[in-house]
């Protein structure tokens, strides 16, 4: 089998799974459709280890990836968990901001030791994030959000989302190549995902189906372009 087929027989199952999963949690939280979730999160880290297969020269970047999405997959299980156990539910939701947080710094360290960065690209990666993060915050009652006590981790989590999608952008704009363009691609999606996520968590009225659904399509695709990323790295 060829290098192209090991990375699609990852892919598409991923894929299936998690349309599966996003069905199913439209309907109803409940510990088998944790475990879904749980499924369709270990396909992106498999479509993450077969790329990485297909391209071993990428290893140390294909690692960073690698454990930045198994962070993903633990804090897939921990804001879950506080559906299943809302009387844990403070516990979890930090669990899982942070869980994602540990994710974003490895993501932060596979772009900064992969490409050749400067002062300038470095302030233009951190500068916006800092403004991003704190911009969010401000418009909390615009957006009619209540961030209550997770005020401060929403801010340090903002802004290393931010810090991670505006780094891989500026990296794909200085040297134009492939895996910083599908890494940005992955840092967007993530954000958007992200912006939708808040309105579930925080919002009045938000946790909707709708909401729900592109939360979740946006967020697998993120992690599964994320994941792709590792073809195409050097």
């Amino acid at each position: 089998m060829d290098g192209a087929g090991i990375f699609w027989i990852a892919l598409v199952p991923g894929i299936v799974t998690t349309i599966i999963f996003i069905a199913l949690r439209v309907k109803k939280v409940s510990v088998p459709v944790l475990v879904m979730k749980a499924a369709a999160s270990v396909f992106f880290i498999s479509t993450a280890c077969a790329a990485l297969a297909v391209n071993s020269m990428a290893l140390s970047y294909g690692l960073l990836v690698i454990i930045g999405l198994v962070c993903g997959l633990l804090g897939d299980i921990w804001l879950d968990l506080k559906y299943v156990y809302p009387q844990d539910r403070d516990m979890y939701l930090y669990a899982g901001f942070y869980s994602f947080f540990t994710g974003h710094l490895f993501f932060l360290a596979a772009i900064f030791t992969h490409y050749n960065w400067t002062a300038l690209t470095l302030a233009l990666s951190i500068v916006p994030a800092l403004i991003g993060a704190a911009a969010t915050m401000a418009m909390e009652k615009p957006m009619k959000l209540i961030y209550g006590k997770f005020k401060p981790t929403c801010f340090i989590y903002g802004f290393i989302l931010m810090a991670v999608a505006a780094s891989s952008v500026v990296a794909a704009f200085v040297t134009g190549e492939t895996v910083w363009i599908v890494m940005s691609i992955g840092g967007i999606l993530f954000l958007l995902s992200d912006f939708m996520l808040s309105g579930t968590y925080f919002g009045e009225g938000k946790n909707t189906p709708v909401y729900v659904v592109m939360n979740h399509v946006l967020y697998y695709a993120a992690q599964f372009v994320i994941a792709s990323s590792v073809l195409f790295a050097e």
